[in-house]
């Protein structure tokens, strides 16, 4: 366990008094310390820099943080303590601990907690981060098939987090792609547990997810400030649900105002759009939505009219409450209204120009109070401008 030797007290009081220094020219300085590089230092100096805003509550004296792509591929504590709501029972059973910030969130309401991470320095820093806020588990320092092909143990849920990069460091977005590969282990998972929880990428297409495993009976497509951070499969085993229930999908934008949306996987289908001329408001869905693919139910559930079947903007005549995304009253303007120098901020959706090229074509600036929208209706081109 080499990271000991930075809990020694002269190298914590090092590394707070540099917390707002150059890191690069930190890197530059030789270490005052014989057996830790500055290299080591500065690698702390990251993670409390990126605990300020990611996760805070591991800003306590003692905790110590794992390489930058650890730190990256860390979930927020915003995601954690949301996939972590009405989660309880006896067992739980994280597979790829990692740096463990989903479970030290997840497991809170469990009596018994097992955590597996291959990586030997990995988890033992996360060890030692648990110790110090004074949380218990099982620690594991085991390769996860191993593991499972020698477990006699069930756990009430199950978590795991696949890994999504090949060995040149590519992304993966397939399953058969992804470590360990869900395809082959899910029959070994359904009979040490009934909830297995998998998170994966955001880019991961949703039909794909829904034709290849069984027994999803719901997806969460998770986004904080309206960037989509992950997707959250629930798996249960078949004898859990309801014969014939259709997969609820749940859409969410954290860290915002805006309502979650549910709707079943059949929904859609059967749902239709209206489509109409831009009216007095105009809907652009949150990016959660959109990933769901979620495009006519949203116009079936609020009242709305599409404006065009290839731009998933709505609009209305009158306000509807509670929409999941921004909403703004709009008018129409004509090309000849605007005005060289105003600031606005610009949307180009279904429209052959983009912000940058509009911009240069009518000499506007970026910024403002008012939202300058470029977009397509059945109507064709239309330019709306916020109110």
């Amino acid at each position: 366990m080499s990271f000991i030797k930075l809990l020694i007290t002269e190298i914590q009081d090092f590394i707070y008094q540099n917390l707002n220094s150059d890191l690069n020219h930190l890197l530059l300085r030789k270490s005052p310390f014989t057996d830790v590089l500055m290299a080591e230092i500065v690698q702390q100096i990251k993670g409390k820099k990126t605990a300020e805003k990611k996760f805070p509550f591991l800003l306590e004296e003692g905790i110590v943080f794992p390489p930058n792509l650890n730190l990256e591929q860390a979930s927020s504590q915003s995601t954690a303590e949301y996939k972590a709501q009405d989660l309880r029972g006896k067992s739980f059973l994280d597979l790829t601990c990692g740096f463990g910030i989903d479970a030290y969130f997840l497991s809170k309401d469990f009596e018994e907690v097992t955590l597996i991470e291959q990586n030997p320095e990995l988890i033992s820093i996360v060890e030692n981060n648990w110790n110090r806020l004074n949380r218990k588990a099982l620690f594991i320092n085991e390769n996860l098939e191993v593991f499972l092909e020698n477990n006699q143990q069930k756990f009430d849920v199950i978590y795991l987090d696949p890994a999504r990069r090949d060995q040149q460091n590519k992304k993966k977005f397939l399953l058969e792609d992804l470590s360990p590969n869900l395809l082959e282990i899910e029959e070994k998972l359904h009979s040490i547990s009934d909830k297995i929880m998998v998170k994966l990428s955001p880019l991961i297409d949703i039909s794909y997810l829904i034709s290849e495993l069984k027994n999803i009976s719901e997806i969460q497509i998770i986004a904080v400030r309206n960037e989509v951070k992950e997707l959250l499969l629930i798996i249960e085993n078949k004898e859990q649900r309801t014969k014939n229930e259709d997969i609820q999908i749940l859409c969410v934008n954290l860290e915002s105002d805006e309502p979650e949306f549910l709707f079943n996987s059949t929904d859609e289908k059967f749902a239709k759009s209206e489509f109409s001329e831009s009216l007095d408001f105009l809907y652009i869905p949150n990016n959660s939505i959109l990933k769901a693919g979620a495009f006519n139910i949203i116009s079936e559930r609020f009242g709305l009219k599409k404006l065009h079947p290839n731009t998933h903007f709505y609009t209305s005549e009158h306000k509807a409450e509670n929409f999941p995304g921004r909403v703004l009253q709009i008018e129409k303007i004509e090309a000849k209204d605007l005005k060289k120098g105003e600031k606005y901020n610009i949307i180009s959706k279904n429209y052959p120009l983009k912000p940058e090229d509009i911009k240069k074509k009518y000499k506007l600036n970026d910024g403002g109070n008012h939202y300058l929208i470029f977009t397509q209706s059945v109507n064709g081109k239309e330019i709306l401008r916020s109110l």
